[in-house]
């Protein structure tokens, strides 16, 4: 029985970043289980249902906004945090399992997530690992949708709100429409990215202009 993990949500300008791991053995996962980005989002729903009744163990973590835009870290030691945290749920001691390298040096990555789990384990980290490795897709699975359900959540909230990433120009409209309505960016958005100050200063230098 092996584990993987996976995050969704890294580079949005609005949300959470969700990291999920999964405890399985691959042969006993539901059919169709691997990259998150290459299933629609009606089958991918479908099979995190499977997934959460046929693995053994699986962990959604959170990280929210506030501790992205906390100065004293960064998305890199976030990410390494949040697999520490989902793997350290559903791992066994002595187990063996892949993570989706979450930083452009894998073996850093690997290594770092290794140092936050107290238990030994045999973790390998690798690019491309849910497409490589049916529990690491399994978690990739996990962590999309939760991120599109929290999306689905803030949209409830706010109106329509796009994807969340800033290529999206739903989202870039969405942020420019609310400052410039409430001077302030929204509680969802990152303030730390730089989308967020453009939009910022894009309001700024409008108001001016009207002077």
């Amino acid at each position: 029985m092996n584990f993987g993990a996976d995050e969704a949500g890294k580079g949005p300008v609005l949300g959470s970043m969700f990291v999920a791991a999964v405890r399985a053995d691959p042969a006993k996962l539901p059919d169709g289980v691997g990259d998150s980005k290459s299933i629609a989002p009606a089958r991918r729903k479908e099979l995190s249902a499977a997934i959460r009744e046929q693995a053994a163990a699986t962990e959604v973590v959170e990280i929210p906004v506030d501790r992205i835009d906390d100065p004293e870290t960064d998305m890199n030691g976030l990410t390494v945090a949040g697999h520490a945290s989902a793997v350290a749920a559903v791992a066994e001691p002595g187990a063996a399992g892949y993570v989706d390298a979450g930083d452009t040096n894998a073996v850093r990555f690997e290594r770092r997530v290794s140092k936050r789990v107290d238990c030994e384990l045999d973790l390998r980290a690798e690019h491309g690992a849910d497409e490589q490795y049916t529990v690491v897709g399994a978690a990739s699975i996990l962590a999309k949708v939760a991120r599109e359900h929290h999306v689905d959540q803030l949209a409830a909230d706010y109106g329509e709100i796009g994807s969340g990433y800033p290529s999206d120009p739903a989202t870039r409209s969405f942020l420019e429409a609310f400052v410039e309505e409430h001077d302030r960016l929204p509680a969802c958005a990152r303030d730390s990215w730089q989308t967020s100050q453009d939009v910022l200063n894009a309001v700024d230098q409008s108001s001016l202009s009207d002077f």
